[in-house]
C-alpha cells in the first residue's frame, strides 16, 4: 500500500485511481488555468511590482512540482491489496502503540506513504524511525528505533489494523 524500498511504492487501486486523477487534473484544466492567471497578470504591466503575477507565477511552480512528484510515485507504482488483519504491523496498517510500555501514554498512526496523509490519522512512514522500529512487528511485542535526538525509544504494539480510508 505504500512504500516498502527506494524505487517501489505499494497503493490500493482506490489510492493509485486518486492520484492519477489528481495527476491529469493538474496536467489539464489546473495548468491551463494558472497559464490564464500568469496571461492575465502579465497584461496588467509593470511585472516587476506585479503581485498577481508572481503568485501565479509561485502557483505555477507548486503545480508543476507536484505534477512530477506524482508521475515519479505512479509509474514506480505497484497496485494490491491492504495487508491482511493478522495483527503484522505493515504499511497500509493503522497502529496503536504504547511509549515505554506505559498503556496510558498511547499514539495511533497509519503506516503509510505521505501521499496517504489525511486529517483523520497521523501518518508516518515506513522509512521513518518510528516507522522502520516497527514494520514487522506482531501485537503484544516490543519495539525500538532512534529518535532524531539520537536516543533510543522503546514502544510496545498494542494493534495493528488494515487503514479503511
Amino acid at each position: 500500500m505504500t512504500q516498502t524500498s527506494e524505487s517501489v511504492t505499494w497503493l490500493t487501486q482506490e489510492a493509485y485511481d486518486q492520484l492519477r486523477a489528481e495527476l491529469e487534473y493538474l496536467s489539464g484544466p489546473a495548468r491551463t488555468e494558472v497559464v490564464a492567471k500568469i496571461s492575465a497578470a502579465r497584461e496588467e504591466g509593470d511585472l516587476k511590482e506585479n503581485g498577481g503575477y508572481h503568485a501565479a507565477k509561485e502557483e505555477q511552480g507548486k503545480q508543476e512540482l507536484r505534477v512530477r512528484q506524482l508521475t515519479q510515485l505512479l509509474e514506480s507504482a505497484k497496485v494490491g491489496e491492504a495487508p491482511a488483519a493478522g495483527g503484522v504491523v505493515a504499511p497500509g496498517m493503522v497502529v496503536k502503540i504504547a511509549f515505554d510500555g506505559d498503556e496510558d501514554d498511547t499514539m495511533t498512526f497509519l503506516l503509510a506513504s505521505r501521499e496517504y496523509a489525511s486529517s483523520k490519522v497521523e501518518t508516518y512512514s515506513p522509512q521513518s524511525p518510528l516507522g522502520t522500529g516497527v514494520t514487522g512487528k506482531k501485537v503484544g511485542d516490543d519495539a525500538e528505533y532512534e529518535m532524531p535526538n539520537g536516543k533510543r525509544a522503546s514502544v510496545k504494539i498494542l494493534e495493528a489494523t488494515p487503514y479503511k480510508g
